[in-house]
C-alpha cells in the first residue's frame, strides 16, 4: 500500500545554465526559461507533482540572485515555501537544509528532493514512480534513487549499477524495485558502450526519495556536520536566522560523495518517463518544430539550402539561413550566438569572456 507517511518535495532551484546563453542570464538561468512552450522547466517541475505532493509541502531552494524570478513565477506558494541560500555549498548542504524545513513540520515524512532544470514528458507515470518510491522508503528505510534507462551509451551521465530485486517487507507496490550495487562518475564512451551491453546500468537522474529518519540515520553515520544540522533547524525558533548564521559554514560537497557512495541500504527504480536533463540547445532541438530539411526551431525562420540547425528567437526579427548546416543560432534582444553544434559544450567557455552586462 501507498506510504501513510506525508510527501514533501525539495525542487533545487541553484543552477546557472550558461549553456543555454544568450537565452539565459545570471538572474534568469535554465530552470526560468520557457524552452518548449509557455511554461518555465520549473514550473513544469511542480507542476507534474500535482495530485502527488500538496503545493504547501514544496519547497523550492534557489539563491539570492534568482529568488525574485522564482517568487514571480510562483506567486500563490507560501513567502516560506521559496528559499534562498545565502551561499553555495552544493547539493548536500542544500538537502539538509531542506530536510530541516521539512522535518520542522513533520519529522516523519518523506522527502523527493528533484532538480528544477529537467523535462519529462509523462508525467503522469512520473507520479506513479515517485509514489513507488516514497512506498519502497517508507518500506525498507532505504534511500531510494530513478534511474533512467539508457537508450544509447552517453558518457556525460553518471551510471547506476543495478542489482537483485530488492526484499521489500509491505511493499504492494508492482513496480519492482532493485538493490544498487554501485554509483558510477561519468565514463569514457567505451565504458559506456560497455554499460549498455550489459543491461544493467541507468543514467543517474539525480533524484532521491528517503524518509527523515532513514537520512537522519544515515548522514549521521557518513556526514555529522549535516544531521546536526538538520536537528538545529528542526529545533530552530527562527528558521531564516538559524540558516543564516550556520549554512555558510557547511562544507561545500556534492550529495552524492557526503551519503550515496557509501550509504548501506540504496535502492533503485528505473524510470521510462520520457526523461531529458536538457543539457544544451542541441538538447532543445529535438523537441522544436522541425522544417523538411532538419532545421530545428522557434520563431521566425526562412531557410534555403541549409539543414540540421538548431535556431531560437525570442525576437520578432526574421532569421534567414542560407547555404549552412549544424549551427546552433539563438537570437535575443540585446545578443546573438551563432556556434557548430559541435561546439555546444563550449558556449560555457565563451560566457565567461563576455562583458558583465550581457552575463
Amino acid at each position: 500500500m501507498p506510504s501513510s507517511r506525508s510527501i514533501y518535495a525539495l525542487i533545487l532551484a541553484g543552477g546557472s545554465g550558461t549553456r543555454f546563453w544568450p537565452l539565459s542570464r545570471n538572474e534568469k538561468p535554465k530552470q526560468l526559461l520557457a524552452l518548449f512552450d509557455e511554461e518555465t522547466l520549473i514550473e513544469k517541475a511542480v507542476n507534474r507533482l500535482d495530485g502527488l505532493v500538496k503545493r504547501e509541502n514544496i519547497l523550492i531552494l534557489t539563491n539570492q540572485a534568482q529568488a525574485a524570478g522564482v517568487r514571480a513565477v510562483f506567486p500563490d506558494l507560501p513567502e516560506a515555501n521559496i528559499v534562498a541560500e545565502p551561499a553555495r555549498r552544493d547539493t548536500a548542504p542544500a538537502i539538509a537544509l531542506a530536510a530541516g524545513w521539512i522535518a520542522a513540520r513533520d519529522p516523519e515524512a518523506v522527502m523527493i528532493a528533484l532538480p528544477a532544470d529537467q523535462l519529462v514528458t509523462d508525467s503522469g507515470g512520473f507520479r506513479e514512480i515517485l509514489s513507488a518510491a516514497a512506498e519502497a522508503a517508507d518500506c525498507g528505510e532505504a534511500i531510494v534513487t530513478l534511474g533512467i534507462r539508457p537508450d544509447w551509451a552517453c558518457p556525460g551521465y553518471g551510471y547506476i549499477e543495478r542489482g537483485e530485486v530488492a526484499d521489500l517487507e509491505g511493499y504492494q507496490n508492482e513496480i519492482p524495485v532493485v538493490e544498487v550495487k554501485s554509483f558510477r562518475e561519468k565514463p569514457s564512451p567505451e565504458v559506456a558502450e560497455e554499460f549498455l551491453k550489459q543491461g544493467n546500468f541507468s543514467w543517474n537522474a539525480g533524484i532521491f526519495i528517503w524518509t527523515i529518519p532513514t537520512l537522519l540515520k544515515e548522514l549521521s553515520q557518513h556526514c555529522p556536520e549535516l544531521s546536526e544540522f538538520i536537528l538545529t533547524l528542526q529545533d530552530s525558533s527562527d528558521f531564516s536566522a538559524t540558516v543564516a548564521e550556520k549554512f555558510p559554514h557547511l562544507s561545500k560537497t556534492s550529495i552524492d560523495y557526503a551519503l550515496m557512495e557509501n550509504a548501506a541500504n540504496v535502492l533503485n527504480i528505473e524510470a521510462d518517463v520520457g526523461w531529458d536533463d536538457v543539457g544544451g540547445w542541441n538538447s532543445v532541438g529535438k523537441y522544436l518544430q522541425n522544417d523538411e530539411a532538419g532545421n530545428a526551431h522557434r520563431g521566425d525562420l526562412t531557410a534555403i539550402e541549409s539543414g540540421d540547425n538548431v535556431v531560437f528567437s525570442t525576437t520578432n526579427s526574421k532569421v534567414a539561413l542560407l547555404g549552412v548546416s549544424d549551427l546552433i543560432v539563438v537570437q535575443t534582444e540585446d545578443a546573438l550566438l551563432v556556434a557548430r553544434k559541435e561546439d555546444a559544450d563550449k558556449i560555457k567557455a565563451l560566457v565567461d569572456e563576455l562583458p558583465e552586462n550581457l552575463l
